[in-house]
């Protein structure tokens, strides 16, 4: 068992180093990556170029453009940083992702500016998740300086598809056989350990009209009213959700969003083509064929009732294409990660005071790729109680700094114990 006293040097360490942490997450935040567009190989080339700075030498896993473009994205590099101790322990992996939504509106700090205000850091990607590439990185560099394992591995994967599902950060790297750990943590918040998380659908509706003169609507098939008989009636299916109640705790029920909606050539013409897209949580008990069949079944029911009431026949009728955008499957609790529950729950009390849940989340990661791969998972960094405090994909997304300290210090004292 390892000594309550290399926990404190654990902890000496990285208080001793904080500032160099800082200044790397700074450096991180300060390399925009929105996603939309996603030209993030630029991204993996600066953060490979620091980490060869502490000795880290990162493989650079540049996913073929045809495959990145054909996800809607312009680049993607991973990485892989492997540091190898010896026989006969785990290797365990430690996966935060780079890529993020655009900053949006409504900022008072500039969103790629790393600034540092009262304890906190602003800037895009300060909380979710360049914050654990600094936090996993000063982990493993606090336990290489003090604890020096003898067995096992840790490896850390940064990687640049969260956005976009994953299928193309981890996802790739699986797929290609370029990576297979035992147990793996990734990035999250440090209040919590979270053990499962919803699933997520998401899909592109396109309503086809016919245009026409805005002074002749009645020769033409309004596209756009088309799209709000749809979008009214899958409203009313999203309060429905509200009864179908999950057992994880952490999770309540399905909810679902539409977030973009777009179509029209002028305000004088009747709309003939309408798309929106929507995003369909999924807590782990629901089946995801179901629910998507579901959902396409309501949104037939709905063109079906607009042409009725309108008298539409024949080519004076809406129609609609569906499109699959993204089937993330949900993480559910497995018994694989006890070791990994265990640890974490036992220095996070030690160091935040409290012992942090084991619990769920409405969110949907990457580390649902790993558990399709047979690699339990959790999930836990740095990062305050809720995503709301966060202000992830919210203008002034930010990060106590003392977060990151407290959650790196666990971190490397969880390592500790599993590489003991």
């Amino acid at each position: 068992m390892t000594a309550p006293t290399d926990y404190a040097a654990l902890d000496a360490w990285i208080d001793q180093h904080f500032d160099e942490e800082v200044r790397f997450l700074q450096a991180l935040v300060r390399v925009p990556t929105d996603t939309p567009p996603g030209n993030n190989a630029p991204h993996a080339e600066a953060t490979a170029e620091l980490l060869q700075d502490f000795g880290f030498a990162a493989e650079k896993h540049a996913v073929p453009a045809a495959e990145v473009q054909a996800c809607g994205m312009q680049s993607i590099t991973n990485l892989i940083v492997r540091r190898p101790y010896g026989s006969g322990g785990p290797t365990i992996a430690l996966n935060a992702h780079g890529d993020v939504v655009p900053p949006g509106e409504g900022w008072t700090h500039d969103p790629y500016g790393g600034e540092v205000v009262d304890g906190r850091m602003y800037g895009r990607a300060t909380a979710v998740s360049k914050g654990d590439f600094a936090s996993f990185t000063f982990a493993v560099r606090a336990l290489e300086a003090v604890a020096r394992p003898k067995r096992g591995a840790v490896e850390l994967h940064f990687t640049y598809d969260e956005e976009f599902g994953g299928e193309l950060g981890p996802g790739w790297l699986l797929k290609h056989g370029l990576t297979k750990p035992d147990l793996m943590i990734a990035a999250g918040f440090s209040y919590e350990v979270v053990t499962a998380h919803n699933g997520c659908l998401q899909m592109e509706v396109t309503v086809h009209g016919k245009m026409a003169h805005a002074a002749v609507p009645h020769t033409g098939v309004d596209a756009l009213q088309g799209a709000v008989a749809i979008m009214n009636a899958l409203y009313a299916e999203n309060q429905k959700y509200q009864q179908v109640l999950s057992k994880v705790p952490g999770i309540q029920h399905p909810y679902l969003n539409i977030g973009r909606i777009e179509g029209g050539t002028n305000t004088n013409v009747v709309p003939g083509k309408v798309t929106f897209k929507l995003d369909r949580r999924m807590i782990p008990e629901e089946n995801p064929a179901e629910v998507e069949a579901r959902i396409r079944a309501v949104i037939a029911q709905a063109v079906q009732a607009f042409n009725a009431e309108r008298g539409h026949q024949g080519e004076d009728t809406a129609r609609v294409d569906i499109r699959r955008l993204l089937l993330a499957q949900a993480m559910t609790p497995q018994p694989g990660n006890a070791p990994l529950v265990a640890a974490l729950q036992k220095h996070g009390e030690a160091v935040f005071g409290e012992k942090p849940p084991a619990v769920g989340t409405p969110l949907y990661t990457d580390v649902r790729l790993y558990g399709q791969h047979g690699i339990p998972g959790v999930i836990y960094g740095a990062g305050p109680r809720t995503v709301l405090e966060s202000h992830a994909k919210r203008a002034d997304e930010r990060l106590e700094l003392e977060d990151l300290r407290r959650a790196t210090q666990v971190i490397a004292r969880a390592l500790c114990d599993l590489l003991a």
